[in-house]
Formats: C-alpha cells, structure tokens, sequence
C-alpha cells in the first residue's frame, strides 16, 4: 500500500456518512475513520425514498450494492421507461376525487430506511475504522504559517479527542461541525456579515409537522383487502394537510407520513405538546422536536380526511411527531478543510423525497474530488470549494422546490386544481430527468487545473 496521502474523518454514521465512506473505499491512499454518535450504527425513521437521479450514483458503487437494494424493493432490475409514480388525490372531504397521476422517468425506489442503512455499512471497507459513541462537541482547525497543514483536532462530548486531515460534517440537522465551521468563517467580519453567517448555526422550524408510522400490511389487508396503499405510492392532499403512503420492506408494511403545514408559524420557536412523550435522535428523552404518539394523537389532525385515507388511519397503532426544521442557505459549506454533506449542508423540507438523495449526491462528488489523484493535502481546500461551488447552488436549488411542493400539496398557492398535475411534475422533473455526471465531469476539470479561478 502507498503512503496514505491524508486521513479524512467523516462525523455522522447516517446515509451520507456510509455513502461517502462507501465511495472513498476506491482510493486506497485516503485513511478514513467514521464516527458515529449513537451506541450502534441505525438509522431511526420509516421510509425513504430514491429518484432515479440518485440512484444511478448508487450504482456507480457496482452490481453488488445495486443488487441488494433492489432486492430490498423486491425488483430484477430497474426501468427506464415511464411509470406511474404516485397517485395523487383530494383527500380533505366526505368523498376523495382523483387529481392526478405523477409519471416518472424510472422508478422511484422506495425502502425501508434501516435496510437501506444496512445495505451501505455492508460496503464500507474493512479498512474503514468506524467509532461508535462518539458525538463531536468541537474541533480546532490550525492556519498559520507552517502549521496550516498540522492535523485538526476533534474533541468528543466524552472528553476523548482524535486528529484528522481532512474532517467532513455529515451529523445532521443539529451539526456540531457546521456550528464550529460557521463561527470559523465569521471571524475578522464586521458585525453584520458575522451576524448573518452566525444566524445560520440553529436549524429553524418550517411551521410543518409530521406524523410518521409504518402501518401493518396485515392488519389493513384484514380491514380492506384492496387498499391501494397496499400495492401504490399515494398522496392525500388537502388545506394545510396531507397524507403520503406507499409499500415497503417487500410488501410488509405501509409507510405512513402525514403533515400539517402552518404557515403563520414559520421560523418561530417550536414548542411540542407538554402531553407528549419527547425522544432525541439518539433514542433519549426531552428532545423538543420529536414525540411519541398514541394512536389517538396520531389521527386527530386528519379526521376530516376521506374514508379511504381513515381505513388507514384506523389501523395505527402508535406514531411518531417530528417539527419539520430545516436549516437556512449557507454562505458556503467548506473553510479550510472542513466541508458540510447532507442535512448538515442544507436539511429541507420532505415533500420532495430529496434529502437522502442529496445526501448521496454531496458525498459521491467530494469522495470523486478528494479522491482525485490531482488533489494532496495542500490542496484539500481547493476540491471542497469546488464542491461547495458545484454543490451548494443545486441543493439549494431542490430545497426551494422541496418547499414550493409541500405548498402545492397542501394548497397554499394560487395554481387552480386542474393545473396542480402539471406545476408539481414540472417542479420536480430534475429528479429523474437529470443526472450528477456533468457536475462531477466539471468539478473533475476543476482540480486537473489550478489554474482557474473558483471564487
């Protein structure tokens, strides 16, 4: 083996920790280490989605990964002809009435997300050293002078500490790197700019909340034999509501996600009922944005729904509430070498089905440009500010179109009925009639030649 041309630690064991774990496996001169906050590596949550977009990243990883992901959806292979995608009805009255049909370019890939969690740490290299229980409360990047290039120091809330190279935030909405990395790019700004960089730490509630649940294929099958829920991705819309339901884990249950979006509470402090049971991310109690339901709070909020999203409704048995928070557009994502994937970068609104798949997306481009032979570790700033100068403005992109659908599906916006159809599917049309590659292509021409500007 050569000489390790740096040592890369990525904080944060989620899709986009695994995925950029998986994609730096191919270049054998980069030392990487995993840490993870939680006792063991999971992921918490029910079903997640993947658009063709992203899903063609994932099979760059080789036949084998992209094998076990479709046995997960119980396919073969995959199709690139039009297919139905989603169902998409009016929901919020006595009598439900079809809107329209989502037709896609490809399927769209649905899992379970622990399995599709599995999959990935089943393709991390043995060579990886991964680190449980390790949650970052701070890291100390060197600059001046000739210790610019002296290893960063990571501290841990349990008081151990590890160095690195190269430290990459994938720890989610809450990051402790994007807050010490913000609080870094601020310094020597005047009070303004600093102000507006250091707004940008906190995540801020979108004035939507989720009620999340995977509902027994059994049990409905045994109320309503025919459900589409059971064998189709649908969506209920309706005022300031909606309901989106698909099957998962080969037919074994029914993904549930419902969603009450107020507008006149948007970026104001969230504050969860004192009735509900809260957990953390990490499964502890007293966190304020999640709470366990009982299946009566779980229901309430779509009541007037109709019959055929109750008969769903009637099979919960216990549900989880999530304050939909999100985190503003940052001023960049990288400074030194230090970058942000993920939920840590640019965590958005679900109505998309897009956070996973960006996350993907972020963490297959920096694994191709620290990767590159071009890229040593005096040069690591230049491939994370070209990241963040290809990343930055698409993910931002799809974060704004994540927000503008929910509005759709909830019918906050001025689009008549009979034009919904068209506006969402033209919203949304990147997610399977675009691809990665000429971003990666460009930011590829960008490391081979110093000689052009970024900035």
């Amino acid at each position: 083996m050569s000489t390790p041309k740096f040592r890369i630690a990525i904080c944060g064991g989620g899709v986009g920790g695994l995925t950029l774990a998986v994609a730096l496996s191919r270049y054998p001169d980069i030392i990487v280490d995993v840490y993870e906050a939680a006792q063991s590596f999971y992921e918490i949550g029910a079903g997640v989605g993947i658009w063709p977009r992203a899903f063609k990243v994932l099979r760059k990883f080789g036949p084998d990964l992209e094998q076990q992901l479709l046995q997960c959806c119980g396919y073969e292979c995959r199709t690139e002809e039009y297919v139905l995608a989603a169902k998409h009805r009016k929901g919020d009255q006595a009598v439900g009435t079809e809107l329209f049909d989502l037709m896609t370019k490809g399927d769209l890939m649905r899992f379970h997300r622990a399995q599709f969690h599995g999959v990935l740490l089943s393709h991390v290299s043995p060579s990886c050293t991964t680190h449980n229980a390790k949650r970052l409360k701070s890291y100390t990047q060197p600059f001046k002078g000739r210790s610019r290039n002296t290893p960063i120091t990571l501290t841990f809330t349990d008081g151990s500490t590890a160095t690195c190279d190269v430290l990459i935030g994938a720890d989610g909405i809450k990051s402790a790197v994007r807050s010490c990395m913000l609080r870094e790019l601020s310094k020597g700004m005047n009070p303004d700019e600093k102000q507006s960089v250091l707004s940008c730490i906190n995540p801020v509630w979108s004035g939507v909340t989720a009620y999340r649940t995977l509902i027994s294929a059994e049990k409905l099958r045994a109320r309503c034999p025919d459900h589409r829920g059971l064998r189709e991705f649908t969506t209920y819309m309706g005022k300031d509501a909606c309901l989106v339901v698909y099957p998962i884990s080969l037919g074994q249950y029914v993904n549930f996600a419902g969603f009450t979006l107020q507008r006149d509470l948007v970026d104001t402090a969230y504050e969860i009922d004192a009735g509900i049971p809260r957990r953390s991310f990490d499964g502890k109690a007293n966190n304020e944005w999640v709470g366990e339901l009982t299946a009566e709070q779980f229901v309430k909020p779509f009541r007037h729904f109709e019959d055929d999203a109750k008969h769903l409704l009637e099979c919960v048995e216990r549900g989880t509430l999530w304050a939909v928070h999100t985190v503003k557009p940052l001023p960049s994502t990288n400074f030194g070498r230090v970058a942000l994937i993920g939920d840590a970068a640019h965590a958005m609104m679900p109505f998309q089905g897009s956070g996973a798949g960006q996350s993907i997306e972020d963490a297959y481009f920096l694994a191709t440009v620290l990767g590159h032979k071009s890229t040593t570790l005096e040069t690591v700033p230049r491939a994370l500010a070209i990241y963040d100068k290809l990343r930055r403005p698409f993910s931002a992109d799809v974060a704004a179109r994540s927000r503008l659908c929910g509005q759709l599906y909830a019918f906050q916006t001025d689009v008549p009925l009979h034009k919904l159809g068209d506006t969402i599917t033209k919203n949304w049309e990147w997610a399977w009639l675009t691809e990665l590659d000429d971003a990666l292509k460009e930011g590829v021409r960008l490391v081979e030649d110093s000689s052009i500007n970024i900035s």
